[in-house]
């Protein structure tokens, strides 16, 4: 087991042991043991009651979280030349087709997000090893295959997000960072947990949130009451 840092050790301090906390309480514990020369990520973990494994119990969805990620999105466009000028207009960091689904072919993933049509999906498939893994294979359950391409960059880009259960039953979801105030890391994590909620497959019995925390890049993990949410 790696050995914590001392400034590890004084931020694990202040968080009591076997103690849940409020999400609200969480939230200005999160800024207040965060210690990075840098603007750590807040992320949110929860664990839910499901069994991955059957369909009628994934867990998939997206949100658009209210004060954003904090984070500047690279967004990909891979359309028809006819939707270039609009999937740039909206804001896309790089925006065309043939080109760079040849630059992925050869290793290229320098990007967070692919949003491309129905048209081009036939293209793509052969890139699923690639693309796969690393969480950039377009999905139209998370509005990233549309014809509506300008409007799906923009939701990106103001912070919408998709997440899904892994295979421990656990959603991990980015939502914000530690130079936000404590309220809207508060409201992005409800914003995510309430979706979640609304998301509970109806196979799944038994206690559906079973856990939740919240961590920041270097922080140790805040355990939140899971029927205070």
């Amino acid at each position: 087991m790696a050995k914590l840092t001392k400034k590890q050790k004084e931020a694990a301090a202040k968080i009591e042991k076997n103690k849940v906390y409020s999400l609200k309480d969480a939230s200005v514990l999160i800024k207040e043991i965060a210690s990075a020369k840098f603007d750590e990520s807040v992320d949110i973990a929860v664990r839910l009651g499901v069994d991955p494994r059957k369909a009628n119990q994934m867990v998939r969805g997206v949100v658009t979280l209210p004060h954003g990620t904090g984070k500047d999105v690279k967004v990909l466009a891979l359309v028809t030349p006819d939707k270039e000028a609009e999937a740039k207009a909206a804001g896309a960091d790089h925006v065309g087709l043939d080109d760079y689904l040849q630059k992925i072919k050869d290793g290229w993933t320098d990007i967070d997000v692919i949003i491309t049509m129905p048209a081009v999906m036939g293209k793509l498939g052969p890139l699923g090893r690639v693309l796969g893994p690393r969480g950039l294979m377009p999905n139209p359950k998370t509005g990233t295959v549309t014809m509506d391409v300008a409007k799906a960059v923009q939701e990106v880009k103001a912070g919408k997000i998709d997440f899904k259960v892994d295979k421990t039953g656990i959603v991990h979801a980015g939502i914000g960072k530690v130079s936000f105030d404590s309220q809207q890391i508060a409201d992005n994590a409800s914003e995510i947990i309430q979706t979640l909620i609304k998301l509970k497959p109806t196979a799944a019995k038994g206690t559906y949130i079973k856990s939740i925390h919240l961590s920041s890049t270097m922080s140790p993990a805040i355990a939140l009451d899971p029927k205070a949410v």
